[in-house]
C-alpha cells in the first residue's frame, strides 16, 4: 500500500492493535485508515507510541507534545520557545519523557498533575526507559545519565564515554544500555558495574538500533548490511563477533526494525529499498525493490507480518511480509 505524503517522514509506527501510523514533517499524523490529524504548527521532530499502545505521542518544533488518535489530537505539554527533540514512553509505568534542550520532562499518562524535570549540562539528544519504565536514560555529550523517573530530587548515575551520544536502547533484561554516537561507532555499558563496551568498525553513523528475539540480538544500521550483535549470557557482546545480514556493497542500511520476541528484522536502505529477513534462514525478501530517496522511518508489526516505511521526500508504504 503506497502513500505520497509530500513531507519528510519522521516516524512510522504500528499501534498495539496493528494500525499503521506515520508522523510527518508537515506537522500531521496520518493513519492507515485514512484519518489525518493536524498535530503541530510546524514539523514533527520525534514520535513514539502512547503508553496505552494506541495512538502516537509527537514532539514538534512548536514546543508542543501531542497525543494523536483517530478521534483527534490532545495536548500533553507545551514548552514555549523550545523544540521538543526526543520523546519516549513506557507501557509498563505509563510514563512519557521528552527533551527540550538541556531539560528532560516526565509526565504520567494517568495523572495530569504529575511532572518531573531533570536538567543536564548539555542538550539531551536521546531517551529510553528501562524495561520496567522506572529508570530513564538520557543521551548527552560525554555519555548517558540515568534517572529514577518518579523521584524529584536526586543526582543521576553518570555513564561516561567521550563523544556525542544521540540514541539509546535498553536490553529487555535491563542489564545493558546501548548508545549510538555522532562518530561511526556504537557504545554500550553493562549497567551493574558500568563496564564499557566499544563497538566500532562501522562505515557510517548508526542511526537506528533495536533489540529483538527477547534480547538475544541487537540489530543496527550503519553498514552495508544489518549488523547483528549477540547478547546471550552475562557478558553480552563482549568478546563476540557481530554478523552482517543482507550485505549490499552499493548502499548502506539507514533504518532497522525488529520483532521484540521473534527473529524477524527489517531494513530500510539509503537508496530507498526495503527488505525483511528471518534470522533463522537469512533469506532476504524485498518489500520495496524500486530505488528512491533514503528511508527515514521504519517499523515492523509485533507479529512480524507487516512492515511500514517512509522516506525523506514523503513516499511511504505498508507491505505484508512473506
Amino acid at each position: 500500500m503506497p502513500y505520497a505524503f509530500d513531507a519528510y517522514v519522521t516516524a512510522a509506527l504500528f499501534s498495539k492493535s496493528g494500525q499503521g501510523i506515520f508522523a510527518l514533517g508537515d506537522g500531521t499524523v496520518r493513519f492507515d485508515t485514512g484519518e489525518v490529524i493536524e498535530a503541530h504548527d510546524g514539523a514533527v521532530l520525534c514520535a513514539c507510541l502512547h503508553p496505552s499502545g494506541e495512538g502516537v505521542v509527537t514532539g514538534g518544533d512548536d514546543g508542543r507534545l501531542v497525543w494523536s488518535r483517530t478521534s483527534g489530537p490532545q495536548e500533553i505539554a507545551e514548552i514555549k520557545g523550545r523544540w521538543i527533540d526526543a520523546v519516549t514512553a513506557s507501557p509498563e509505568s505509563g510514563l512519557i519523557a521528552f527533551a527540550a534542550g538541556k531539560i528532560v520532562h516526565v509526565r504520567d499518562a494517568a495523572d495530569s498533575d504529575f511532572a518531573r524535570t531533570f536538567e543536564h549540562e548539555a542538550s539531551a539528544l536521546g531517551l529510553a526507559f528501562d524495561p520496567k519504565g522506572r529508570r530513564l536514560a538520557v543521551a548527552v555529550y560525554g555519555g548517558a545519565r540515568l534517572w529514577f523517573a518518579r523521584i524529584a530530587e536526586q543526582k543521576p548515575t553518570v555513564l561516561a564515554w567521550a563523544g556525542s551520544h544521540i540514541a539509546l536502547a535498553w536490553s529487555p533484561d535491563g542489564k545493558f544500555l546501548m548508545s549510538s554516537m555522532q562518530e561511526n561507532q556504537l557504545h554500550g555499558w553493562r549497567v551493574a558495574d558500568e563496564k564499557n563496551m566499544r563497538m566500532g568498525g562501522y562505515p557510517a553513523k548508526v542511526k537506528s538500533l533495536v533489540f529483538m528475539s527477547k534480547g538475544q540480538f541487537l540489530a543496527t544500521s550503519g553498514a552495508q548490511g544489518v549488523v547483528i550483535w549477540p547478547f546471550g549470557g552475562s557478558a553480552g557482546p563482549m568478546g563476540k563477533e557481530a554478523a552482517e545480514v543482507g550485505y549490499d556493497a552499493s548502499t548502506l542500511v539507514a533504518q532497522v526494525a525488529g520483532t521484540a520476541t521473534g527473529r524477524r528484522v527489517a531494513a530500510g536502505l539509503e537508496d530507498g529499498r526495503v527488505w525483511v529477513c528471518d534470522l533463522e534462514g537469512q533469506k532476504i525478501e524485498m518489500l520495496k525493490a524500486e530505488k528512491g530517496s533514503a528511508i527515514t522511518a521504519l517499523a515492523i508489526s509485533a507479529d512480524g507480518r507487516r512492515v511500514a516505511w517512509g522516506d525523506e521526500d514523503g513516499a511511504a508504504g505498508i507491505a505484508e511480509a512473506p
